[in-house]
């Protein structure tokens, strides 16, 4: 590493070789996490959730203290190898909790092709928010304050939609789980090529959250616009 020329003092600065290691563990590790989520996801379309349909909204809300409990693991041991044991766990629970929306998606007509576009659209959005956030190298502060923002709009809307249950208006937070996975993609990915994180754990958690977010978003409005609506 090296020290900023115009203070010693300063925070220090990772050199390019620095930023493309934890580039690279950071997509690496993003590529293994699919493992567990696989593992997961078989594992949920075979499995019955009808603690879920007895009880969706004291259901719902567990699962997101569940999921929000892991992430806080995840983060709090990412300087050790406990913190990719945490995010194997967390993802082959997010895996696990594919199954109510995969085992929908394949009881349709050409559901298996359904999936499969959403897979593909997935990995083009984040192909190409890679290949700019890896091109414009300077700073997107503009995204920041947008994305702090964003995130507590879509997690109050979740939750009003838990007790609401408005399918137009789910669809709409799907739209916009669209766009703000993908911009989150754009700025993760910026902030390692910069050297504005320098975690590996702590960035594959947030991509690994913005991908699932996104394929799972692109799904449903494929389900929806295919005439296939499971709200």
């Amino acid at each position: 590493m090296r020290f900023n020329q115009y203070n010693a003092y300063d925070m220090v600065v990772p050199t390019a070789d620095e930023r493309l290691k934890v580039l690279r563990n950071t997509y690496l590790l993003l590529a293994l996490s699919l493992i567990p989520t696989a593992i997961g996801a078989i594992f949920g379309i075979n499995m019955s959730f009808m603690f879920l349909a007895k009880s969706p909204i004291m259901g719902s809300l567990v699962l997101i203290a569940g999921m929000y409990f892991m992430m806080f693991m995840v983060q709090k041991n990412k300087d050790s190898f406990a913190g990719v044991v945490w995010l194997m766990a967390f993802t082959f629970l997010m895996g696990l909790l594919l199954g109510p929306l995969l085992q929908y998606a394949l009881r349709v007509p050409n559901g298996a092709s359904l999936i499969l576009l959403a897979a593909l659209l997935t990995s083009a959005v984040f192909f190409v928010m890679s290949v700019i956030a890896y091109t414009v190298k300077k700073e997107m502060t503009f995204l920041t304050n947008f994305l702090t923002v964003g995130a507590v709009v879509l997690m109050i809307a979740v939750i009003a939609n838990i007790f609401l249950r408005m399918p137009a208006f789910y669809l709409m937070i799907c739209g916009a789980f669209v766009i703000f996975s993908s911009l989150m993609i754009l700025w993760q990915v910026n902030q390692v090529v910069r050297g504005g994180e320098t975690n590996y754990i702590s960035a594959t958690l947030t991509l690994y959250v913005s991908i699932y977010n996104l394929f799972t978003s692109l799904l449903q409005i494929i389900l929806a616009f295919s005439g296939n609506d499971r709200r």
